[in-house]
């Protein structure tokens, strides 16, 4: 008697195929195959047959209805997928947004790990090919929140620090480097954290010092493989005001508590070690925003006020006035085009900004780099919650929906209670604000400048996309101003 608990064979085989001969009858045939005997089994076999033809027919075990999809159980009951969802991005806004002192242009080295131990494979594919795919993403949305600032990038592999890429301000240039490595290198040997530290420093030592200068390490090992006496060099990050940031892969190390520490005034919150893939994520685009400057720190730089010369060009296009009818050389990489930016002062060609004139040295930038470097020092002020009472509310503005997209907004149920209102701050009779809480049980979001209510998609778009609020913007009687806060509120800086 054949074995009736054999491997699954794909349905595009027939019979024939599977015996290498005529087909089996009786008991015999009715020992091939895992799928349940019902009375469209016949039918099916048929189809089988036939797919032999056309297209493979799917198998009982593909047709999986997943209910974890869609309702998730709870302590309060049923929760969907949807709320879930909403749930987490709502808690990616639910941050500080108290104006702080930071410095928007920035010196920062990457420190990649590359030796043996990010082989591993806890985190999938494995920690070095994960690793240089979110490094990637870093670079984007680093130059997408800090345009005018630049960045280097170091490995750490076999004993050594290798240098992957200068340091400078083109995104495309770290990117291309990026995937080379990814694709014709392979993890090897042991990391050394002090050479790396040195090779930062001394990549750091000639950056002006109006910027800060700050190192972010992946670090996926647990030991350090060392020529001298890292202390020294922790010594030497204080004197040239160094700070660094440590992403920890596997556990947590001594000498990454002491380094992050020590260059950041004693604050423990550089240091953060990864719980799964998508905490490793949100640990490395955190790194994307300036880090707050502390005056009393030995390590900050001099906040003294100073002017900083910058040009303004203006972009020449092939064909007008301002551009030669010949193709040109760009002073930047010495390739032909017919488009650029002469500087201000010297009238070298570059092709892309933010960029450093080759010839003249003078930073030239767009007005538009400064404004999507302006939104650190003034953060969008989170938006509150709306509870079902106040979106039936007549005076509600939630009437015609959310009012930036236009999306309707769910129905109010009847018989609602009273809302719920938390209020932090006024008890000597001054300005009240509401406190920015969880998700909203209605699905609206009220900005506390405006009034006006959104939806979690726009939510999300205005605190981390546009960094203003549409309703403060659109408002035509100047009330609103921007929808950072009232100006004696704007005009305050913490350090």
């Amino acid at each position: 008697m054949a074995d009736s608990d054999g491997e699954y064979v794909g349905e595009d085989l027939s019979d024939d195929d599977l015996l290498g001969g005529p087909v089996a009858s009786g008991a015999d045939a009715s020992s091939y195959g895992t799928r349940s005997k019902g009375p469209n089994d016949a039918g099916k076999k048929g189809d089988a047959r036939k797919a032999r033809g056309g297209g493979r027919s799917k198998a009982a075990w593909e047709d999986i209805q997943r209910s974890w999809e869609n309702v998730v159980e709870t302590e309060d009951g049923s929760v969907t997928i949807e709320a879930l969802l909403e749930a987490e991005k709502r808690r990616r806004l639910l941050r500080d947004t108290t104006p702080l002192q930071r410095g928007i242009i920035r010196h920062l080295m990457l420190v990649l790990d590359m030796s043996f131990a990010m082989a591993e494979k806890d985190l999938l594919p494995n920690r070095y090919l994960l690793t240089l795919n979110y490094a990637v993403d870093f670079v984007r949305e680093y130059f997408e929140q800090n345009p005018i600032s630049q960045m280097g990038i170091v490995g750490m592999r076999d004993g050594i620090a290798v240098r992957i890429s200068d340091m400078g301000g083109n995104p495309a240039e770290h990117i291309e480097t990026l995937r080379v490595w990814a694709e014709q290198q392979e993890p090897l040997g042991n990391p050394s954290l002090q050479n790396a530290l040195e090779m930062c420093r001394g990549s750091l030592f000639h950056t002006p010092s109006h910027g800060t200068r700050e190192v972010l390490i992946i670090y996926g090992a647990l030991l350090s493989s060392d020529p001298g006496d890292i202390h020294d060099t922790i010594t030497s990050l204080i004197t040239d005001r160094i700070r660094v940031s440590i992403v920890g892969l596997a556990a947590q190390v001594a000498i990454c508590a002491e380094l992050c520490a020590r260059t950041n005034a004693g604050a423990t919150t550089n240091y953060a070690v990864a719980l799964h893939e998508q905490h490793f994520h949100e640990l490395f685009l955190a790194a994307t925003t300036p880090p707050v400057t502390h005056t009393t720190a030995p390590n900050t730089h001099s906040t003294d006020a100073s002017l900083l010369m910058m040009g303004f060009p203006s972009r020449a296009l092939a064909g007008t006035a301002a551009a030669a009818a010949a193709v040109s050389l760009c002073a930047c990489h010495n390739r032909p085009s017919r488009e650029g930016y002469a500087c201000t002062r010297c009238r070298a060609k570059v092709c892309r900004l933010p960029a450093e004139c080759p010839a003249c040295g003078l930073t030239l930038i767009l007005s538009t780099h400064l404004a999507r470097s302006y939104h650190h020092l003034f953060p969008l002020r989170g938006w509150v919650e709306v509870g079902w009472a106040e979106a039936a509310a007549p005076s509600s503005r939630a009437r015609g929906g959310c009012a930036s997209c236009l999306a309707a907004f769910p129905p109010v149920p009847p018989g609602m209670g009273a809302p719920k209102i938390r209020v932090v701050g006024g008890g000597g009779g001054g300005p009240q604000e509401l406190k920015v809480g969880g998700v909203s049980e209605s699905g609206r979001y009220k900005c506390q400048v405006c009034g006006n209510h959104f939806c979690i998609d726009c939510d999300v778009f205005a605190h981390e996309v546009i960094h203003n609020c549409p309703g403060c913007q659109s408002d035509t009687r100047g009330l609103a101003g921007n929808g950072q806060g009232h100006a004696a509120d704007a005009m305050v800086i913490d350090s």
